[in-house]
């Protein structure tokens, strides 16, 4: 049982018993609500901290943790208007503060008119601190404020080298059920963008209002650090809470104004910096709390606060062979533009829309860049970006890598799992053969089964030959009859801990006592559906290739790879029930499998699959919420369950899907946020370093994707769909490295910023990212042409498009409506005609492998069907003969 101490104000419960009854019946004044244009809010009588923020239409919704007042109450447990500081004087040691270290009341000043309440904070934030501090709430300009003035009363100047403001909000999902968590907690994501930098706070069903906390004056975020869980930082650090962070709360963060002491490892997002004052001299900064009408009126409202607002096309993910555009609004004119480092982009002016900045963005170098916008009052605007290969040579490198470097081809293994494509540890530069979890060295689960699919699914765009045969032995020798039982059901992981049969073979370093290091019971159990999609990948892809291309499968013709898919989902049902029930990761490949069998003509197997997937969209169906997994709270089902949505027509459950997603998947210019998917608990089962933490482009940044990408081509009016998807499209590229190594997540704390090592769970990501690899024309009433994926041009009375998305084999042409997919071909480029409403399709020559081009054309928006002038119509495609030199399709509305 928990033990919990029960604190009052700053004394503990039960010091407050041996004061007396008198003591114990004396009330404490009840808080007083106060409005502040679109937001009332209730401060703490003793220490003045923020109690409650409501949206002024929804009073019952709450954006702080008020409902845990009862154990977030007392020392150590930090609220908004608390401060961190760590200061020195005259070149002495570093020494910290805290105002929520130890609870010391506040001496309350004068407030009225604007001032909402005012105190001399002081005294709380410790012995010997060398400032005063005040702070101040107050209404202006119809938003409530949180002002901070520090000053130097002392006669020796004073460093302040980190300073934070705690941002505690309600993202708390312990003790709650699905429907309450998404009624009542909120997600923070921030745009680590210095003096333009700002939080958004998002309700988890995605529904308005958001909040947005953006400087006041000249405060900078600078860095967003989190709160360290106080039982395992020990005593004597004050940049902690004692909220424990666990899968089921990923923990509150600093804004950071100044971080230069920090002593960190990583690379900074932003130069850390601090400074000094001296005696006499005074500081103020602050944050005000603003309310956008919804999560797509984000940026509207930065701009209705004249704040500066980044908006990058596609994004912030810049492969050399595609430039991207930035535009930037601010009221202050531009007095320079820097890159770091330098020789890391190029940035062109070009001519923008009335109102805007704009810049064209070449990659010239690879990985991480920032450019730093410097206004003509000399604050900074940071825009993040991520340098890549292009793409196509990104799926190279990764099959590559995949296929040579892990593949894992030892006879004698006691597991049976040569040969393979296991986990690599990319520190050691070696195949991970055992780990205390098991299954990451055991080919299943996500942590041992991501190298794997990644590598299968870079062949469905870009097939090769020798990486396919590698495939094929993979799946023939090890898959089937090893991980896969002959009857369709998948096992936990071939690598198991069994010391009295294979003791030797065991890392004596490694700690085997966990609930993690499996027995071969454990092992073999095949009551984990999630196990199910990979395997069903791996089959499907090889159906495919030997289905649309020629020459490339050997082992087994297209029957036997489509057969064994439908077996294995069929399976997933019969022997994994329980988790079955939520939507799985990767869970598309369900519905490509039912298409395909029915495009086919297999009526029995598509009856089965079909009848098993509508029970499980029934059940949903009856779900507010019905996104479950193995964790309280995930980002893994919603795509699954929105594709069924869609495909047994339920649009009500489809839009709640996908609103859902946008709470917890923002659009913020900066290439580790936009598009990143919210997960902070994976590095504990897929990662080398094991904690909870926020992780950058974890998998579930490209999964997400796809169904936002379905949404947009539904409604191209929406373009926020289109951007947030093509963030994590993109984002999940960048966790490939120079040589194709593919790591699980970046490391977001400052103590590492960097790479996991592992390549975990990976491959779900991937698989996200081939599956729906496109390229979008689309023309924004702002903005003008667009080309997400490709590069636009205007030629003569046409719009051209170059696709540069890697696969070249998918195409949306926004004003056209229409959705153009090749199972076989790739499109080298498309023209526009507006004034008939005509696409020009030209298509790369034939190869030894792709003799013919398998072309479908659809509608998704509802727009009109479109005819192609060659061709011939077999099993829904129109199947058309590519030759020695291009070839070129017109589409024209029937």
């Amino acid at each position: 049982m928990r033990r919990y101490t029960v604190y009052l104000g700053s004394v503990a419960f039960g010091t407050m018993l041996s004061l007396g009854a008198s003591a114990m019946l004396t009330a404490a004044p009840a808080p007083v609500r106060h409005a502040a244009g679109m937001l009332t809010l209730t401060l703490d009588p003793a220490s003045q901290t923020l109690r409650t923020l409501s949206p002024a239409a929804e009073p019952a919704f709450d954006f702080v943790p008020s409902g845990r007042a009862a154990t977030r109450k007392g020392d150590g447990f930090n609220q908004i208007g608390d401060l961190h500081l760590r200061v020195r004087s005259a070149g002495g040691t570093w020494r910290d503060f805290s105002s929520a270290q130890h609870r010391v009341p506040v001496r309350a000043l004068a407030a009225g008119g604007t001032v909402i309440a005012r105190a001399d904070m002081t005294a709380t934030m410790g012995a010997g601190f060398p400032l005063t501090v005040e702070r101040t709430w107050l209404r202006e300009r119809g938003t409530p404020v949180l002002r901070f003035t520090l000053v130097n009363r002392g006669t020796t100047p004073v460093e302040v080298g980190a300073l934070g403001m705690p941002m505690v909000f309600d993202n708390i999902i312990t003790d709650r059920s699905l429907e309450q968590a998404h009624a009542q907690a909120s997600f923070v994501d921030p745009y680590i963008g210095n003096d333009a930098g700002y939080l958004q706070v998002t309700r988890l069903n995605g529904k308005g209002p958001a909040l947005l906390v953006v400087p006041d004056g000249r405060t900078p975020l600078e860095q967003y650090r989190i709160l360290d869980d106080a039982r395992r930082t020990g005593a004597g650090s004050v940049f902690t809470d004692r909220t424990p962070r666990q899968q089921t709360f990923e923990g509150f963060y600093d804004w950071m104004v100044a971080s230069a002491a920090m002593a960190d490892k990583g690379q900074p997002w932003n130069p850390a910096t601090g400074f000094t004052l001296a005696p006499g001299e005074r500081r103020t900064f602050g944050v005000r709390l603003v309310t956008a009408p919804s999560i797509r009126a984000i940026e509207p409202t930065l701009q209705a606060e004249r704040r500066p607002v980044a908006i990058g096309f596609p994004g912030y993910v810049v492969p050399t062979d595609s430039p991207a555009d930035l535009f930037v609004r601010a009221a202050q004119p531009v007095r320079d533009v820097a890159v770091t480092p330098a020789d890391a982009l190029t940035l062109t002016r070009v001519a923008g829309p009335a109102g805007w900045n704009r810049w064209r963005v070449t990659g010239t170098g690879w990985g991480r860049a920032r450019v730093a916008i410097t206004y003509a009052d000399g604050s900074v605007q940071s825009v993040h970006y991520y340098v890549t290969k292009p793409l196509a040579q990104v799926a190279a490198d990764l099959g590559r890598f995949s296929t040579t470097r892990q593949w894992f081809d030892d006879a004698a293994d006691p597991f049976h799992r040569a040969p393979a494509i296991l986990t690599y540890d990319r520190e050691a530069n070696r195949i991970v053969t055992q780990d205390q979890r098991v299954w990451i060295a055991g080919m299943s689960d996500e942590g041992g089964g991501g190298a794997w699919v990644a590598a299968t699914m870079k062949q469905l765009d870009h097939p090769d030959a020798g990486e396919v045969a590698k495939l094929e032995q993979m799946v023939d020798e090890t898959v089937l009859g090893r991980l896969q039982m002959a009857s369709g059901g998948v096992k936990k992981s071939l690598f198991y801990y069994d010391p009295k049969a294979f003791g030797s073979y065991y890392d004596k370093g490694i700690d085997w006592s966990t609930w993690a290091s499996w027995d071969r019971k454990q092992a073999d159990d095949l009551g984990r559906s999630y196990n199910y999609p990979h395997v069903a990948i791996g089959h499907w892809v090889l159906y495919r290739l030997a289905r649309h291309h020629a020459g490339l499968v050997t082992r087994h013709d297209w029957r036997f790879y489509l057969a064994m898919a439908a077996r294995t989902t069929v399976a997933m049902m019969r022997d994994a029930p329980h988790y079955a029930q939520f939507g799985q990761m990767e869970g598309e490949i369900f519905v490509e499998i039912l298409t395909d069998l029915k495009r086919e003509g297999l009526t029995d197997d598509a009856r089965e699959v079909e009848g098993l997937m509508k029970a499980r969209a029934d059940h949903w169906r009856t779900l507010a919420y019905p996104f479950g997994s193995e964790m309280a709270w995930d980002s893994t089902g919603q795509p699954e369950v929105y594709a069924w949505m869609r495909y047994f027509d339920h649009p009500r459950e489809a839009a709640v899907t996908r609103e859902v997603i946008l709470g917890y998947d923002p659009t913020i210019p900066h290439w580790g946020y936009n598009g990143n998917a919210r997960r902070y608990w994976d590095f504990l089962y897929g990662g080398k370093v094991k904690r909870i933490e926020r992780q950058i482009h974890h998998y579930g940044s490209a999964l997400n994707a796809v169904p936002l990408f379905d949404a947009y081509r539904r409604d191209p009016a929406d373009l926020h769909l289109l951007r947030v998807a093509y963030g994590g499209f993109m984002g999940g590229i960048t966790n490939v490295d120079r040589e194709g190594f593919a790591s699980a997540a970046f490391h977001s704390e400052p103590d590492m910023m960097r790479w996991d090592a592992y390549t975990g769970d990976y491959g779900m990501g991937y698989f996200g990212h081939a599956y729906a690899a496109a390229t979008y024309l689309v023309q924004d009433p702002t903005f003008g042409w667009l080309g997400f994926g490709g590069i636009v041009r205007e030629d003569g009375g046409a719009i051209a498009i170059e696709p540069r998305d890697g696969a070249r084999t998918r195409l949306f042409i926004a004003p056209a409506r229409q959705w153009i997919t090749l199972a076989a071909g790739k499109i080298a480029r498309a023209r526009w005609l507006p004034a008939t409403r005509r696409i020009e399709l030209t298509l790369d020559p034939a190869t030894a492998t792709t003799p013919t081009a398998h072309l479908s054309v659809e509608a998704p928006a509802g727009g009109a069907a479109y005819a192609i002038d060659k061709g011939v119509e077999e099993r829904g495609f129109t199947t058309v003969a590519l030759s020695s030199t291009a070839t070129t399709l017109t589409l024209s509305p029937r």
